[in-house]
């Protein structure tokens, strides 16, 4: 006689939402990248709605380019595009899932001198996140057509194709104005219910300008 139990655990099906994602990412000519989770405060310096002080801090960064726990994905996906748009390949479309930190230091003060580990750890949050980016021309010109540069619409039906895949239909949805700094004009994706999944849009100027990227 045999027996056997499957079980399926959380990390089983964020593995496999994370495979079905990347499979419709990938057959939409998008490539994989991966980051390091240290990045630099003073990346944060001046913005409101991430703050430097909600930075989770190394007490022993070997440098200020490696001194915090990332709190977006965005930043390292901008160092790659400018990496190889500065390089003659400003035609780009990459995707990134991973872990972001924050702290806050208003929970923190509540904490005190508190000694037990889960109240220690309540300022500090971890959550996944996917980025995705998209550059330069879509599509190159052809004897058929010509090039097409790539646009927030382009972006929006990507992101569509994502959610479709999930199962996810547009008259679940709700699409409002994003009031996210980080985008110069972008609008927010959530459920009838309200719960957010996630902001799209341009990328705010002076952050591409850090990147070194001229380019939407």
């Amino acid at each position: 006689l045999h027996s056997s139990l499957s079980f399926k655990s959380r990390d089983d099906q964020d593995q496999r939402l994370r495979t079905l994602i990347s499979e419709q990412l990938c057959g939409e000519g998008f490539n994989e990248i991966l980051n390091n989770s240290l990045t630099a405060e003073a990346l944060y310096e001046g913005l409101e709605q991430m703050p430097a002080s909600h930075c989770v801090k190394l007490l022993n960064p070997l440098s200020a380019d490696l001194n915090v726990m990332r709190q977006t994905l965005l930043f390292g996906g901008l160092e790659v595009l400018g990496h190889n748009i500065n390089r003659k390949e400003p035609d780009l479309a990459i995707f990134e899932f991973g872990n972001v930190y924050t702290y806050n230091p208003e929970a923190a003060d509540k904490v005190g001198d508190a000694t037990d580990s889960r109240a220690i750890l309540a300022p500090y949050t971890q959550g996944q996140r996917l980025g995705i980016w998209l550059t330069g021309q879509l599509r190159p010109a052809s004897w058929a057509r010509p090039a097409s540069a790539a646009t927030v619409y382009d972006l929006k039906s990507v992101v569509g194709n994502i959610l479709g895949r999930l199962g996810i239909i547009p008259a679940e949805l709700k699409l409002t104005k994003s009031d996210n700094e980080l985008l110069a004009a972008g609008i927010d994706i959530a459920t009838r219910s309200g719960k957010k999944l996630g902001s799209l849009g341009i990328v705010a100027r002076k952050l591409a300008n850090r990147a070194d990227i001229k380019q939407e």
